[in-house]
């Protein structure tokens, strides 16, 4: 794995409460190797927003602002984390 998606990986399961980390940590686990920069680009600009905000959107109980909006986070959305 190279530097940039190692970052991210470790960035995705240090969030702010564990619910995120698991959520955002396996779903880095399972499709950062496969991203493209594009991807990793949308997956980063999803880190640096606050854990609370993207919970939201993942959960339903908040709008996606346009900015925020993409494939990856649909994917993020529709992704299962199972224990």
């Amino acid at each position: 794995m190279d530097e940039r998606r190692r970052k991210l990986t470790f960035r995705a399961w240090r969030r702010g409460f564990k619910e995120m980390d698991l959520l955002m940590g396996t779903f880095a686990d399972k499709y950062i190797e496969d991203m493209s920069d594009a991807e990793l680009d949308e997956f980063e600009s999803l880190l640096a927003v606050e854990d609370w905000d993207v919970f939201g959107w993942i959960t339903g109980t908040k709008e996606v602002p346009a900015v925020n909006q993409g494939p990856i986070l649909e994917r993020l959305k529709q992704f299962k984390y199972a224990a």
